[in-house]
């Protein structure tokens, strides 16, 4: 699915995802908040904010950031934010696999549950790293497919209809970091039946060897 698609999806997803997936989600929205570690002051970006069900979790003294490329979802988010009463929120309609902010904008990169809907999540995690200062930190929390052989068969067998209901089932862990310019310190497995992912990564692109000239 290209962009426009999953912003349609998850356009029709708004009204009810709050209801379906908030319970299930949570989990992994503690542990992050858990391991965020923010200090006042820092930058943080929060890639798909969805309905913004995460907003409460965030430190006020930070300034954070909120992109989806849903519109239905931000609207939710803003309201939200007009309930928490948070002044320290910006949110924007933004294509995470091309971002507008400028090199190392950002000292805390945040990603939950978006890089299997991501329709090209290695661009997307590119352009994550792009904006993170370098040594800042990155934190994906994702399903990934699981080290067992038979269910991982199962999950690239549904995975053609999984992407019709905006997402995809046979990321692996491997995939989505290799090549990418950051170094893995945690990988916390979450509930439920930990089927989810904690991915805490350090923003390593300075240690990068330079391209051969």
């Amino acid at each position: 699915m290209d962009a426009r698609s999953i912003e349609r999806v998850y356009d029709r997803y708004a009204r009810f995802y709050d209801r379906v997936f908030g319970g299930v989600f949570e989990p992994g929205r503690v542990a992050a908040a858990e391991g965020l570690e923010v200090r006042p002051g820092d930058r943080v970006l929060e890639v798909g904010i969805g309905t913004g069900l995460a907003l409460a979790r965030y430190p006020k003294s930070c300034q954070l950031v909120g992109i989806d490329v849903s519109e239905g979802m931000l609207t939710r988010a803003a309201r939200q934010v007009q309930s928490l009463g948070l002044r320290n929120v910006q949110l924007l309609r933004m294509d995470a696999q091309a971002m507008a902010f400028a090199d190392d904008t950002f000292d805390v990169v945040v990603a939950a549950y978006v890089m299997t809907v991501i329709p090209d999540f290695r661009r997307a995690l590119g352009e994550m790293a792009r904006v993170c200062r370098p040594g800042g930190r990155i934190l994906i929390i994702n399903h990934f497919t699981n080290r067992n052989r038979l269910v991982r068969m199962v999950e690239r067998a549904i995975s053609p209809v999984c992407e019709r209901l905006g997402w995809r089932s046979d990321l692996a862990i491997d995939d989505l970091l290799v090549g990418a310019p950051l170094r893995l310190v945690r990988n916390t497995r979450l509930a439920p039946l930990g089927m989810w992912h904690l991915l805490d990564c350090v923003n390593a692109k300075c240690d990068a060897p330079s391209p051969a000239a």
